[in-house]
């Protein structure tokens, strides 16, 4: 049994992709260029930074143009971004097991912000954020202070994400992974593999 699940946030906690991905792809018709959807997202699926340096390397967007679009990015997700079905249900279980839930994200303050609006904030026992300035994934430092600060046994926590960088950051750090997908696909990182969250009650 798992007594400290540590989530990601943007694509694991919240469906926030593909507003991302429609915020992205506006900005860059802006400037006159154009990219599907689908292209878009599959880069940040990756991580945000490949998709910076991507498009940085394909269209010489500036920082001028990535700042623009996280400030429209920021208000944006406020406003439409929701939890994955069953992420209540599923937080408020553990919860009220007296297991911990934890937040792992590259994500800013906006993390937070998204907890409290959805009530899910008071689920949670610890937060990491970009303000903490850890290492990125999927080095293991962010992980690795959390065990050490809640004084974890890595056998029983997890971390549970939708990239493989999430999965490799929990490898690095010692614990076990949780694939979240909404594919039938394998993950040759991942020690558990869901496409729900009403499943991962079998898992902890």
């Amino acid at each position: 049994m798992f007594k400290h699940i540590i989530w990601d946030f943007d694509g694991t906690l919240f469906d926030t992709y593909p507003i991302m991905a429609r915020i992205f792809q506006s900005s860059l018709e802006e400037h006159g260029f154009h990219e599907s959807i689908e292209e878009i997202l599959r880069h940040m699926k990756v991580s945000m930074s490949q998709t910076e340096q991507h498009y940085k390397d394909k269209y010489s967007i500036d920082d001028a143009f990535l700042k623009a679009f996280h400030m429209k990015r920021k208000d944006i997700e406020v406003e439409e971004s929701l939890p994955f079905k069953g992420i209540r249900e599923i937080c408020e279980y553990i919860y009220n097991s007296g297991r911990f839930n934890y937040l792992y994200t590259h994500r800013g303050s906006s993390s937070i912000d998204l907890l409290k609006k959805f009530d899910l904030y008071p689920f949670f026992q610890d937060f990491i954020t970009s303000e903490h300035r850890f290492e990125r994934k999927p080095r293991p430092d962010a992980i690795n202070h959390l065990v050490k600060k809640h004084a974890m046994d890595t056998e029983q926590a997890i971390m549970i994400g939708d990239r493989d960088l999430d999965l490799l950051a929990g490898k690095n750090a010692g614990i076990s992974s949780c694939y979240f997908t909404e594919e039938t696909e394998e993950n040759p990182h991942a020690d558990y593999i869901i496409t729900d969250f009403t499943s991962l009650k079998s898992i902890i």
